[in-house]
């Protein structure tokens, strides 16, 4: 079975049906069994003191009293049969600083258990969401929480729109001509950095028309052979990074500078560990990106989905 990428939520059973009992959703909320996930500004609680990052996850009296002074709530689900919240408390005063340290997952994600990961990635999107759609889009009447806090609902009675959780799909694409893989560098990426290019979705567009020109606006190659390889949730802040690998038709290239800093070709041989430079004037994209998937399944490290697209 394919490895799943990081803040991947294939182990959380999101229980949706549960969401429409409201008597259910204070039932889960007020028992023992339940854990709660603080969020303070998109970041999440960790306890770092052990050496390994850990997550925080509260529960008894103190997870309570914080779910019940929190500005919202969300049910996301169950994992082996324990039900899970986001609660957020930004700006609220807890004794949680007791606990951890609120941190950007981006820092601790590699270091976390997998299903960790995706219940921090999980409660920080939703939170996320909460907070910048406290309004309704509709007529500006202001919104509440209703099923388990995944719908808010209009409270101006002509209209009760129902808002829904969005995500804005993004292609992420490894291009690749022969021995070489094509990566590029953003303006504002760490100094030494190199990444597959990457670009979101816009509307009446396919995945594989967005690689196709996203790719050509960026760096002015015409691609085919798209591959679907894998997807992941990237909620920082609001993402799904679908991934795929795309065949350049030459090495030619020239480098839109409005929207990227560089770009080069590089062989599989130069891209071993051993080759790669020391002064870290060259090094590949974080270990929980797709990014590093797509470049590593390329490498010939791990043989990737058989799904295509």
């Amino acid at each position: 079975m394919q490895n799943r990428n990081p803040y991947s939520s294939a182990e959380i059973d999101r229980a949706s049906h549960e969401r429409e009992d409201d008597e259910r959703m204070i039932e889960l909320a007020s028992s023992g069994e339940a854990r709660f996930i603080p969020i303070d500004s998109e970041r999440n609680l960790v306890d770092k003191k052990s050496g390994n990052p850990e997550a925080v996850f509260l529960h008894g009296m103190m997870g309570r009293a914080v779910s019940r002074g929190a500005d919202t709530q969300v049910f996301l689900g169950y994992v082996e049969g324990t039900p899970y919240f986001a609660v957020d408390v930004t700006g609220q005063e807890t004794p949680l600083g007791e606990l951890g340290e609120f941190v950007d997952l981006r820092q601790v994600g590699p270091l976390l258990f997998a299903r960790e990961g995706s219940l921090l990635a999980y409660a920080r999107g939703m939170t996320y969401w909460h907070r910048r759609h406290r309004y309704c889009g509709v007529c500006g009447a202001t919104t509440k929480v209703i099923k388990g806090g995944h719908v808010r609902r209009c409270t101006n009675e002509a209209c009760k729109a129902e808002h829904f959780p969005r995500t804005d799909p993004a292609v992420i694409m490894l291009v690749h001509h022969g021995d070489k893989c094509l990566l590029g560098r953003g303006k504002h990426f760490p100094r030494g950095m190199h990444s597959t290019l990457a670009g979101f979705v816009e509307p009446g567009e396919s995945f594989e028309d967005a690689v196709a020109r996203e790719v050509y606006e960026e760096v002015k190659v015409r691609v085919g052979n798209v591959r679907y390889r894998s997807s992941q949730p990237w909620p920082f802040p609001a993402s799904v990074m679908i991934g795929f690998h795309a065949e350049a038709e030459s090495l030619d290239f020239d480098v839109n500078e409005s929207e990227l800093e560089s770009a080069r070709w590089l062989s599989r041989e130069e891209l071993r560990p051993e080759n790669l430079p020391k002064d870290g004037s060259f090094f590949m994209p974080r270990r929980d990106s797709i990014a590093r998937r797509l470049i590593e399944e390329w490498l010939g490290h791990e043989a990737g989905p058989s799904i295509t697209g």
